[in-house]
């Protein structure tokens, strides 16, 4: 039998990440992949969830990391309890990787901050997470001190969240996968997704979710039952 992870609507969710999370480069705020991603859950839904989008650029895993002076605070181990637990989510999409990636943070002491913070906001708000990994890019010279990842790297990365979200038995969305290494999906900067890239990252969060989500059916099931055909086949037969 497929495992059904919600089966009731989704009422709030937080979105935490960095600055793709916070929308990045795209060029107006609906097309963020966080609001592009509501507007999919709404259309799937019988009722409408509040997304509270908890992006900040150039946001780390924890002050560990070797460019946290110069990263936007708090880090995530900071502030999760404030931007997360205590706005009591059923939906949770955490979004890290490529800061720390980029910051040399080490993939050890990254994913042990990060199974920190799934399993506690797993066992105190009982909300379905997932975890989004590390976006592709191009640009890994700009920026220093965060000009240390490489594209091995950033699959390494890649990696280590994907087996954390198998241990911690929660949802993992490929976005890595999902834009195929197409430069075209990166803004000129090099670095952050355009907003070809947060369509489809949106596209495939929301995939994983239909996938794993009997909740995303309902609203189709029940317009079923009282559509008007509009098909000429579907009228005679």
């Amino acid at each position: 039998m497929k495992r059904d992870y919600c089966s009731k609507p989704f009422k709030i969710a937080v979105a935490m990440g960095d600055s793709v999370t916070a929308g990045g480069t795209a060029t107006q705020p609906e097309l963020c992949w966080v609001v592009l991603l509501t507007k999919l859950l709404n259309e799937a839904q019988l009722e409408p969830i509040k997304m509270m989008n908890c992006g900040l650029s150039g946001n780390l895993i924890s002050k560990r990391s070797p460019a946290y002076a110069q990263s936007e605070k708090y880090s995530a181990l900071e502030r999760y309890t404030k931007d997360v637990i205590d706005k009591s989510p059923n939906l949770i999409l955490l979004a890290y990787g490529l800061n720390d990636a980029r910051a040399g943070t080490s993939i050890e002491e990254f994913i042990k901050d990060l199974r920190h913070i799934v399993l506690d906001v797993k066992e105190k708000t009982k909300g379905l997470i997932l975890l989004v990994n590390v976006y592709f890019m191009l640009a890994f010279e700009k920026q220093p001190p965060f000009n240390q990842a490489n594209l091995d790297s950033l699959l390494s990365f890649n990696e280590a969240i994907s087996s954390l979200a198998r241990q911690c038995d929660v949802l993992y969305a490929d976005v890595f996968e999902a834009q195929g290494i197409a430069p075209w999906m990166i803004d000129s900067d090099g670095i952050h997704l355009n907003n070809l890239g947060h369509q489809v990252t949106a596209n495939r969060i929301f995939e994983v979710l239909a996938q794993n989500c009997s909740c995303l059916s309902k609203k189709a099931l029940h317009l079923r039952k009282s559509f008007k055909p509009w098909r000429k086949d579907l009228v005679s037969s």
